[in-house]
C-alpha cells in the first residue's frame, strides 16, 4: 500500500452503511411480498407483520386497499 494509492481505505472516513430500500421481498413472499418487504425495512419478523395485517383487516378501514396499492407501488427487490 502506497501513500498515493487512491483506492486505499481511509481510516478517517469509515465506509458508509448500506442503504435501506423500501421494496417488496420476492424471496420471502406469500402473496405479493409487501408484508415481508415492510418487515425487512424495519428489521422485524415477517410473520409478525403478516399477523398484524390480518388482525387489522378485522377492523374497519382501507387496509386491504392499502395493501393492493403498496403491491402496485413498491418495487421488487
Amino acid at each position: 500500500m502506497t501513500e498515493n494509492d487512491p483506492f486505499a481505505p481511509n481510516p478517517y472516513f469509515p465506509p458508509a452503511p448500506p442503504q435501506k430500500r423500501f421494496a417488496r421481498d420476492v424471496q420471502n413472499n406469500w402473496i405479493g411480498g409487501v408484508c415481508a418487504g415492510i418487515a425487512r425495512y424495519f428489521g422485524i419478523d415477517a410473520t409478525l407483520v403478516r399477523v398484524l395485517f390480518v388482525v387489522s383487516c378485522l377492523l374497519p378501514g382501507p387496509q386491504f386497499l392499502l395493501y393492493l396499492l403498496l403491491w402496485l407501488v413498491m418495487p421488487k427487490d
